[in-house]
């Protein structure tokens, strides 16, 4: 069972949304300042995930899945099929994502329940699919797991901090994330430090500061030329 040795303890964020404290790198998972707020105005809204046609999203991090069910509510509203491929090397308990997304948004998703239900009993990797979403999380580590190549029209790239876990935020590693993308595939992230700017500039992106969410003066927006 994973994550079964402890719980953390969840965060009420200032904009109502939960998230979670990690044991091993010290953060939560989620922005303190408004955990959805990041998860809409980064991820969703900063990759333009809200409005395209059939978006295939990556995200580096799965943590609480709280951009997952951001992901999920927009593309419910909208329609569109998704796909949504996540790596988590350190996954927390059932317990854990249900009491994060009690009262939230896609809390009764039909793709965030067969999530819910399986998350458990899943090998290497856990892929359901149900009410417009395919699903798939690998339980491996991102910084030496194969990536699809040419693939994602959206990157959410949300590890940890690039003090705590800088091995999502190396130059060799963004190069990675710029093969990932697909022609016109947008990357984002809530960090705006300088040497993600210049790593992602050097993978050949089109690099643009954002306003960030509460909390963040900036953030990132990384787009690969068509």
């Amino acid at each position: 069972m994973f994550g079964s040795d402890s719980s953390p303890p969840l965060l009420t964020t200032p904009d109502g949304s939960l998230t979670a404290l990690n044991a091993r790198f010290g953060e939560a998972y989620g922005s303190r300042h408004g955990a959805r707020s990041q998860a809409w105005h980064v991820f969703v809204e900063g990759s333009g995930t809200h409005v395209h046609p059939a978006p295939r999203v990556l995200e580096i991090g799965f943590g609480v899945g709280v951009n997952a069910r951001a992901t999920l509510a927009a593309t419910a509203g909208s329609g569109a099929p998704l796909e949504y491929l996540a790596y988590e090397f350190d996954p927390v308990s059932t317990e854990t994502l249900r009491g994060v997304s009690v009262g939230g948004e896609a809390e009764g998703h039909p793709a965030w329940e067969a999530l819910l239900g399986a998350w458990d009993i899943a090998g290497e990797r856990l892929k359901v699919q149900a009410g417009g979403a395919a699903l798939e999380v690998r339980f491996e580590d991102v910084s030496t797991a194969e990536l699809p190549r040419d693939w994602a029209t959206a990157l959410y790239l949300d590890g940890f901090s690039p003090s705590r876990n800088p091995e999502v935020w190396t130059p060799e590693f963004t190069a990675r994330l710029a093969a990932a993308l697909a022609p016109g595939g947008v990357l984002t992230t809530y960090s705006a430090a300088g040497h993600v700017r210049r790593a992602l500039g050097a993978a050949g992106l089109e690099v643009e500061r954002r306003p960030g969410a509460p909390g963040k003066r900036e953030c990132l927006r990384a787009v690969r030329p068509l």
